[in-house]
């Protein structure tokens, strides 16, 4: 074990007299134990919230500068946090590095976005101003896939904005964002951001706590719709960036050898763990067997070890419940017919390591393409056409993003148009920016982050309308 890293509450460290312990996933043992936030702590944390926020709402200008200066520290301490991200969370070391420097690139991105100020009338009858308030405290909740980069799709719009956050990471991957509480307690006021954790039932109580005004959430489609529930009956605000099952559409005119390596890394991106990853694969009848054997030929070249071995291209799954169900996903497909053409099993020796899977022969109503995988599995249907394959990919209460992919890019964008979801790519995927705004429809969300969108869904409209008859 190593030594337990603090909450950081009122700018303070703190620390709890019970624990739970935190799995590596590439050995499938602890390694770490994490703060047991209790009931009053979490109270207090709330206080020193509300506390921070009178006077952290009036200063913009400091808090451009404050932001700022956390993204300094942030990209100061990369090698003090990537190895711990890496150590609980799975992905490569590389992959922690970029994720860590992702966070100051948020936080300098919203440092330097306005706040929009419109004016309706101002004249010698009337003089009529709408602005962009702050809510207040606003409770945040992120997930374990990528703990700190979703974090700073929070911190930095809702700081920004003028309020204060209390934060809770997943209890699978708690360490990387309690340190990074710890290295911005240096550089914002106290209570400006206080990050907990704990496991059940941290997060309900955080949901039903009277004191945020906001929650932003980003995890499951089953834990979002606890926390809509939640947050009802005192009206709280809430972003919910729920889950994805995101198609792929390749056109028949698709240069297959020129996009199977993008198209590949798309899907297995994190091990597959991302939300918006492609989950199914959909080829031209006649392009079917390329597609599968392009794809196949990319998942046997990769490398999959601990995140600690430079070698490595994909790590472990994060967790045992995550691999057993992926598990479960590729066996019920080849009970009913699939083939895994390459992958389908797990990696012999210790840790939640599964073998990059492409999958032939599947349809739709199995649960592999029907419902979100989230790991290193990948469908591949065929299609007859363009009508039919949009109708199949729009058939699900997922609406998070998808791609189409061809050679004749208009076409393709006019396709990619017919998609229901909140983003759709065109021969790219998971082209993600802090100034593009991320959201679903259907069951994959509510509201927006990222950019002015993100920002302004921290605020709430305020009229000043000043008579001058």
């Amino acid at each position: 074990m190593t030594d337990q890293v603090s909450m950081t509450i009122g700018g303070n460290a703190v620390a709890t007299t019970a624990s739970f312990e935190v799995v590596d996933p590439a050995t499938g043992a602890p390694f770490a134990t994490a703060p047991e936030c209790t009931e009053a702590q979490l109270d207090e944390a709330m206080r020193s919230a509300r506390d921070a926020y009178r006077s952290w709402k009036q200063d913009e200008a400091a808090r451009r500068k404050l932001l700022l200066a956390s993204a300094d520290a942030v990209l100061a301490a990369t090698d003090t946090i990537a190895p711990v991200l890496t150590h609980e969370q799975g992905k490569p070391l590389a992959d922690a590095r970029m994720e860590v420097r992702s966070v100051a690139l948020w936080l300098r991105h919203f440092a330097g976005l306005d706040v929009d100020r419109e004016i309706l009338q101002d004249d010698d009858k009337v003089h009529i101003r709408v602005e962009r308030r702050p809510l207040g405290v606003v409770a945040a909740i992120t997930p374990w896939n990528y703990p700190l980069s979703l974090a700073a799709w929070k911190i930095a719009p809702a700081l920004r904005a003028g309020n204060t956050m209390v934060l809770k990471p997943s209890p699978y991957t708690p360490l990387a964002t309690l340190l990074l509480g710890r290295i911005l307690a240096e550089v914002l006021p106290a209570g400006v951001l206080n990050v907990i954790s704990g496991s059940d039932p941290l997060g309900a109580l955080m949901t039903g706590h009277p004191v945020p005004r906001k929650i932003s959430f980003t995890g499951s489609v089953a834990t979002g719709k606890h926390v809509a529930a939640a947050a009802a009956p005192d009206l709280k605000r809430i972003t919910l960036e729920l889950g994805g099952n995101d198609p792929a559409i390749l056109l028949d005119d698709i240069d297959v050898e020129a996009v199977a390596e993008r198209l590949f890394w798309s899907a297995f991106r994190n091990n597959g763990q991302v939300c918006s990853a492609v989950k199914r694969v959909y080829a031209p009848e006649r392009r079917y067997d390329e597609v599968v054997e392009a794809l196949a030929a990319v998942a046997r070249s990769v490398r999959v070890g601990a995140g600690t071995d430079p070698r490595s291209q994909l790590g472990p799954l994060n967790n045992k419940p995550q691999l057993d169900r992926v598990a479960g996903l590729v066996d019920d497909a080849v009970r009913r017919g699939g083939q895994a053409v390459v992958g389908g099993d797990l990696v012999d020796g210790p840790g939640f390591f599964y073998r990059p899977t492409i999958l032939r022969g599947v349809s739709d109503g199995m649960a592999v393409v029907d419902e979100e995988q989230f790991g290193p599995v990948l469908p591949v249907l065929s299609y007859r056409s363009v009508d039919e394959v949009v109708e199949r990919a729009n058939d699900t209460h997922f609406g998070l993003s998808g791609s189409v992919w061809g050679t004749d890019a208009d076409r393709a964008a006019a396709v990619a148009d017919e998609l229901d979801c909140g983003t759709a790519w065109v021969n790219t995927h998971l082209a993600l920016r802090p100034d593009q705004p991320f959201g679903g429809a259907k069951w994959s969300g509510i509201g927006v982050e990222n950019g002015h969108w993100g920002l302004h869904s921290f605020t709430e409209v305020k009229v000043l309308h000043r008579s001058r008859a």
